[in-house]
């Protein structure tokens, strides 16, 4: 059931480093058990990596990659007469960016190497690269819309 009055939301601070509230975000949605610094660590550990490795700014290596990862559709279930369509639906900004955050976090996690800080490095520069995990996850999703297409009249 709809709630009558909708929470506010929250307004992050920018991170102390590169005064960026994205990657404060990602920071907050690497963090496990409430280790803040260890998160923090881990971050900035992969910005160091970028910058040595790719010689750019690893904020714009990070935003690059954010928009690259970043989905525009998706498919919601909708129950029409018995039947379950997967109906193709617009992605609210918020919503975008914590996908994509999502993914290559789990892309990274799912990787081979040796630390956190060099598994979340090179899934960073793949995603600005156009390629990786993440990449993937988001042409999937983006093909699974475009072929439910046809029930995008069953929007709510």
């Amino acid at each position: 059931m709809a709630r009558r009055n909708k929470p506010e939301k929250r307004q992050i601070p920018p991170d102390a480093r590169y005064s960026n509230v994205n990657v404060q975000i990602l920071i907050n949605k690497l963090m496990r058990d409430g280790k803040k610094s260890t998160a923090e660590r881990v971050v900035y550990g992969a910005f160091d990596r970028i910058e040595t490795q790719a010689g750019r700014d690893p904020v714009d290596v990070f935003q690059q990659g954010l928009r690259n990862v970043t989905p525009v559709l998706e498919v919601k279930p909708r129950r029409v007469g018995g039947a379950t369509y997967q109906v193709p639906v617009e992605i609210r900004p918020d919503r975008r960016i914590a996908l994509a955050m999502r993914w290559l976090l789990n892309a990274s996690r799912g990787r081979s190497g040796r630390s956190m800080s060099e598994k979340l490095a090179a899934e960073l520069m793949d995603a600005a690269n156009n390629t990786g995990a993440a990449i993937k996850r988001r042409d999937d999703t983006h093909r699974m819309a475009e072929a439910n297409r046809a029930f995008v009249h069953y929007r709510w």
